[in-house]
């Protein structure tokens, strides 16, 4: 059987059980509500940074079966051979609203919300949360590594510590969270995130001396290159990056990476040497096994350090690999033909049901309505279970955006810079985001 070209089976089985059932008692055309939210934040964490709505966008645009498909579900006993015309005709015709990617959320915070009929929205729960948490996972802990870092250079370098496509869709992710390039090609070509890197072990160990080797990869890659100096002794490795640079008449290389060792004490070294070798314009770019917590160590340990680069513990989500979104039934149309919410309420899991309305206001603006803060310059997130359309104020902001408006993408959804760029504005805003829910009984 060859790959499927389209993600509509990238699902679990029941949402095609679920789909075959209500197409049989006709409940696939009552229209429905779905949202995407987090039951909560990670801990240490205080907001989680979305991504994956561009391709979240993209799946449902593309979301179709193929014949070859349709037939496999009726051979399997999946979907009754009555219903395979349903789905050779399926094509989302509802509406999509959900927050930019770059945006932040907290518990609850409403990311996605999927409106249509019961059967188009049932069948994208799957796909929808493979993206969301995924990527979501990776822009938030590429996030906490930005603030971690202070300023300094990050570069997403963990292709191999993940499966191919989703090396791709996390170098992605982590340039939303704040970091600068990837090491990941394919992600520079599809999604224009810059890209960086020049040379591994290997090379070194493919010439008769380090000297050598340096000396080649600064003849091909100019003296502003990157040299590996801990092949061997990383003391050493300096020295004779130096002296390789010195041939070409500059007074050191564009930088020097160490890999290994203990990076607190081998860049503390290794500034000195430099400084007194003259390459005091050369910086030292730091990998190996990286996280928050050991960039943060280093930084409070005043360890001269311009770059970090980052693998496994970024596109693995390090202490939260899922941020936990859920996909959850929030109204549905009844026999009267009424709109009516709907929620489970199972133990530990229970849910409020209707749409969730969320906007973002000031403290005061927020405690005219209840609330109360001891920070007066917070921003604050009010979620409502009534259309905040009604009353609300024109300083109120709507976190959400339409996104897919009968069924076709809206041309207003945000770039991969723009998002970055909305990253790093929440970031370095003095303002944090904190969350209330608004009752008509307060």
């Amino acid at each position: 059987m060859e790959n499927s070209t389209t993600p509509a089976l990238h699902t679990d089985r029941y949402e095609l059980t679920m789909l075959n059932a209500a197409l049989g008692d006709g409940t696939s055309q009552r229209r429905a509500v779905f949202e995407v939210f987090a039951r909560f934040l990670p801990e240490r964490r205080g907001f989680g940074v979305v991504a994956g709505i561009e391709r979240a966008i993209e799946a449902i645009q593309s979301f179709r079966f193929s014949p070859q498909q349709a037939s496999w579900l009726v051979e399997e006993s999946i979907v009754d051979k009555e219903h395979r015309d349903y789905l050779l005709g399926f094509q989302f015709s509802g509406e999509v609203l959900g927050y930019d990617e770059g945006e932040f959320y907290l518990p609850n915070s409403p990311i996605l919300r999927v409106e249509g009929t019961f059967g188009e929205g049932v069948v994208l729960e799957t796909v929808l949360l493979s993206i969301l948490n995924h990527d979501t996972a990776v822009a938030s802990t590429a996030a906490q590594m930005f603030r971690a870092a202070g300023g300094r250079r990050l570069i997403e370098m963990g292709s191999r510590r993940t499966h191919d496509e989703g090396a791709v869709h996390a170098a992605r992710a982590a340039y939303i969270g704040g970091f600068d390039a990837t090491s990941n090609l394919e992600a520079g070509y599809r999604y224009g995130v810059p890209t960086a890197g020049t040379a591994a072990h290997a090379w070194i160990l493919s010439h008769d001396t380090e000297y050598d080797a340096f000396v080649a990869q600064i003849d091909a890659l100019g003296v502003g290159t990157t040299l590996l100096v801990d092949t061997f002794d990383p003391t050493q490795g300096i020295v004779n990056a130096v002296n390789a640079a010195k041939s070409f008449g500059a007074l050191g290389p564009g930088a020097v990476r160490i890999d290994s060792g203990d990076l607190q004490v081998q860049s503390l070294s290794g500034r000195h040497l430099l400084d007194s070798l003259g390459a005091i314009d050369t910086k030292i770019v730091a990998t190996g096994d990286l996280d928050e917590e050991r960039i943060a160590a280093l930084i409070d340990g005043r360890a001269p350090i311009d770059n970090f680069g980052v693998g496994t513990r970024l596109v693995t989500g390090a202490n939260c690999p899922s941020p936990g979104f859920v996909y959850k039934l929030v109204a549905i149309e009844t026999k009267s033909g009424e709109v009516s919410p709907v929620a489970k309420r199972s133990t530990d899991k229970q849910d409020v049901g209707g749409v969730t309305y969320a906007r973002r206001m000031t403290a005061k603006e927020a405690e005219a309505l209840g609330g109360s803060f001891d920070d007066e310059s917070v921003t604050v997130e009010m979620l409502f279970k009534e259309d905040a359309a009604i009353w609300e104020q024109e300083s109120w902001t709507d976190p959400q955006r339409l996104l897919i408006d009968g069924g076709q993408r809206q041309p207003d959804t945000f770039s991969l810079e723009q998002s970055r760029a909305s990253t790093l504005e929440r970031m370095t805003s003095t303002s944090r985001l904190v969350q209330m829910r608004y009752s008509s009984g307060n």
